[in-house]
């Protein structure tokens, strides 16, 4: 299997929410960042989601990263 490249799962998810996770094989965790950002966009209706949205898409843009090294680091690749 070829190695994840962190950065480029950092720029997943920085353009779509949870799409680092997917590419990363998280499949759940993608899923579930995905729908809770989409769901903190709603907030934004309430006020609440200024500050949500912005803490979940960063959130998943770190996790998106760690994740890649976390993968690579099982397989033996150093990232």
């Amino acid at each position: 299997m070829a190695p994840k490249n962190p950065a480029i799962s950092l720029l997943g998810s920085f353009f779509i929410p949870g799409l680092g996770q997917l590419m990363n094989g998280d499949t759940g965790k993608g899923i579930v960042m995905f729908l809770a950002y989409c769901f903190s966009f709603l907030l934004m209706l309430v006020l609440i989601g200024f500050l949500t949205a912005p803490a979940i898409w960063i959130w998943g843009m770190f996790d998106a990263y760690r994740s890649a090294q976390r993968w690579n680091l099982r397989r033996g690749i150093i990232s």
